[in-house]
């Protein structure tokens, strides 16, 4: 029986910066990489700062034009411009950032944040929008109250549910999530941890993880990719990765920290 074929197919992909006016080398963030990642998997992406790894997701994004190579989701090369200019391929792959503060429009009460997705790309009646965003709140663990407030009004972990709420809204088949939770306490950041899981499972979505920090890798990964220089050095399942490394890169790694600790697990899923 011949596998099923991935949601997401990565080959070859490159991305080159040219330097500023005419000194300087080409910078090679992305140097050729070739993953895929099927329907409900989580893989992480692993490395240090400047290893590629947000230069990566943001090209799977449409946020980066790669200078070779592809990335087809769901049957859509995402990466050619022609392809970007549909809103249903936008609705294909959502974000979800470290900053969710940042990522929030300041002056937009949650409400509009979460609906922004659904009236850009015209998605049901406004009567259905409304009650699609009333689902979402209750789906990241925010109430109705929450909808009017504005982004300073919410603590850190409640601007990433709302972060999270905005990115679900179109029903993408895809999150790519850099470091969602690296700017979070350890209390919250399990809380947001367990509440992707909880989205994953239940909506079949499949999630492309960036982060340099293994002890989240560990907790929610299926499989792990780990970057270094522009490349993909070493990847397979998230436990073998991490527990029998074969790259001497995954082994520094591994060395800054020996215990690979997971975050606290399932603690009351209070939305702080």
């Amino acid at each position: 029986m011949s596998a099923p074929a991935p949601l997401l197919a990565v080959e070859d992909l490159e991305v080159r910066f040219a330097p500023r006016g005419r000194r300087g080398p080409v910078v090679q963030a992305v140097a050729g990489v070739s993953f895929s990642l099927q329907p409900g998997e989580v893989l992480a992406l692993v490395g240090e700062s400047g290893s590629g790894k947000t230069t990566l997701g943001r090209a799977i994004l449409g946020l980066q034009i790669p200078t070779a190579g592809r990335a087809v989701l769901d049957g859509v090369d995402v990466t050619e411009r022609p392809a970007r200019g549909p809103q249903s391929v936008h609705a294909l792959v959502q974000p979800v950032f470290q900053d969710p503060y940042s990522s929030l429009d300041p002056r937009w009460a949650v409400r509009r944040t979460i609906r922004e997705p659904l009236d850009a790309q015209q998605q049901g009646t406004p009567a259905e929008r409304d009650a699609r965003v009333a689902e979402l709140l209750d789906q990241v663990g925010l109430t109705e109250a929450h909808g009017d407030r504005l982004p300073a009004e919410l603590s850190g972990g409640q601007r990433q549910r709302v972060a999270i709420a905005a990115a679900l809204a179109p029903h993408p088949r895809l999150i790519v999530a850099d470091e969602p939770v690296s700017a979070l306490d350890m209390l919250v950041q399990a809380q947001i941890l367990n509440l992707l899981d909880d989205l994953r499972r239940e909506l079949g979505i499949a999630l492309l993880f960036i982060s340099h920090d293994l002890g989240v890798v560990r907790h929610v990964a299926d499989r792990a990719a780990v970057m270094y220089r522009g490349e993909i050095v070493e990847q397979g399942p998230a436990g073998e990765v991490l527990q029998h490394p074969e790259h001497a890169y995954t082994k520094a790694l591994l060395a800054a920290h020996p215990t690979v600790p997971a975050p606290p697990s399932r603690p009351t899923n209070h939305p702080h």
